[in-house]
């Protein structure tokens, strides 16, 4: 070969080279968030009301009207609404309340799970409701003693109601509503 063409192919080589030697691109695995809370502490909540209850002290509870409470959960975005009504011989009112307003989701639930609540000693008497799917809530219940006193109470997000992406709250929420009907004692 001339010393001519040797120098044409050099350059021509380098480049290939150079081209050639660069490093393969993998796609990253998939990952998902992970979304870690505080361990619950619980502390007794008592006011005027003719009730008390344990609730998170990583929560902020708010007095609304006729014994009605607001506990937020800034980290969360999320808001338990309880609502307290006397009962005046409207039991059976009350109680179809409560549940059409859990059943009105079922137009966006996967599934909705009943679990009855009964405790004789305390006279506390319910049924804690878990929505499964894209619902506006998540989790609602109501006790009764059955002759004086009727609170109801649902768990509210302030973001789109997407069941994967909020269910650690979810679930970390549900876990203090349910402990918040456990430690309900009436006046």
């Amino acid at each position: 070969m001339s010393q001519k063409k040797i120098l044409f192919l050099i350059p021509f080589f380098t480049l290939i080279l150079f081209v050639s030697c660069k490093d393969n691109v993998l796609p990253k695995p998939s990952s998902y968030l992970r979304l870690d809370y505080p361990e619950a502490q619980y502390a007794a909540f008592d006011n005027s009301c003719p009730f008390t209850f344990d609730i998170n002290e990583q929560s902020i509870i708010t007095a609304d009207k006729n014994c009605g409470f607001s506990i937020a959960y800034p980290k969360m975005k999320a808001t338990i609404y309880l609502t307290y009504k006397p009962v005046t011989g409207n039991i059976n009112s009350l109680l179809r309340d409560a549940q059409k307003l859990t059943y009105e989701h079922v137009i966006k639930a996967d599934d909705i799970l009943e679990q009855p609540y009964l405790n004789s000693d305390k006279k506390v008497y319910g049924m804690f409701y878990q929505v499964n799917g894209n619902a506006a809530t998540n989790s609602q219940f109501y006790v009764t003693d059955s002759v004086k006193h009727f609170i109801t109470g649902s768990v509210y997000f302030y973001a789109k109601p997407n069941f994967d992406s909020i269910m650690p709250a979810a679930s970390y929420i549900k876990n203090d509503m349910q402990r918040l009907m456990e430690t309900l004692k009436w006046k």
